[in-house]
């Protein structure tokens, strides 16, 4: 499971490289433009997937700030936003490289945003955590493809014939 979840990490951290590199093509009245996404904006998008990925990262880690609005708006500038994604992209590398197979068949616990308990494995949550990634990716890819811009491949089996990705293939 862990060469799994490495893989999901690393081309986590790629298919953001490249939607970062797209969105700093933009102006910044398209990086705030609300399109109708469900952050409205790529800006909004971009900082709802930092902000939920800080939320996981802490109550897997029980480190790190967190916000407790998931729809906050953390940085209200691409260039400040983009440091911190590869901040983060690097802290999830890092924490995911460091576990072993029984970390990663076991369980944790954390409270949610409406203050309840779970207590769930933590593969099938990394799973989620990956996912929800990917989903909110796709809503940054049509932010781009609504304001007239090119899409961007982020197929994983693209990542997989790159060289970053070449490993996991």
């Amino acid at each position: 499971m862990k060469q799994h979840f490495m893989m999901f990490a690393a081309y986590n951290q790629w298919a953001n490289t490249r939607i970062y590199d797209a969105a700093a093509d933009l102006g910044e009245d398209e990086l705030g433009r609300d399109v109708g996404a469900v952050f409205g904006s790529m800006l909004g998008t971009l900082n709802h997937l930092l902000a939920v990925d800080r939320v996981w990262m802490k109550r897997f880690t029980g480190e790190g700030d967190a916000p407790s609005n998931t729809a906050a708006m953390l940085y209200h500038a691409l260039p400040a936003l983009k440091l911190a994604r590869e901040a983060e992209d690097r802290r999830i590398l890092d924490w995911v490289g460091g576990m072993g197979d029984k970390a990663l068949a076991g369980r944790f616990s954390y409270m949610t945003v409406d203050m309840r308990t779970v207590s769930q494995r933590l593969s099938p949550t990394l799973g989620h955590f990956f996912n929800h990634q990917t989903h909110h990716r796709g809503q940054a890819h049509m932010v781009l493809t609504v304001l007239g811009r090119p899409s961007v491949p982020l197929d994983l089996a693209l990542f997989q014939r790159s060289e970053e990705g070449r490993a996991y293939a």
